[in-house]
């Protein structure tokens, strides 16, 4: 996989950090199938404004999300190439573990 050697560590520590959070899972899920505001991401949650707001700053450091200014306000919306870019590499473990598992059952199975 070619766009998983040009990430840096840091840049997919960053990725799975952002994701390792329910809120902001929860956050990329509501920003996938609309474009909400930060307010109203803040009136989902029983947190602060400011809290909220930390979160989706920790998604756009990670490159999940995206803000764009809409008046006053600060629209979200999800980065798929991103969200995809954590799916391809979770793939590719999942590829090398059923692999693994494979060979463990073959090895198991050839003293029998």
């Amino acid at each position: 996989m070619v766009v998983l050697r040009e990430e840096s560590e840091e840049s997919l520590n960053l990725l799975f950090r952002a994701l390792a959070d329910g809120t902001r899972r929860d956050i990329l899920e509501r920003s996938l199938t609309e474009t909400p505001s930060v307010s109203e991401l803040a009136a989902c949650y029983e947190m602060s404004f400011a809290a909220v707001q930390k979160h989706v700053a920790v998604l756009e450091r990670a490159g999940l999300v995206r803000k764009r200014p809409s008046g006053r306000e600060q629209l979200v919306s999800t980065e798929r190439a991103r969200l995809r870019l954590a799916g391809e590499l979770l793939d590719r473990y999942e590829a090398i573990w059923r692999h693994r598992m494979a060979r463990l059952d073959e090895v198991l199975t050839e003293d029998e």
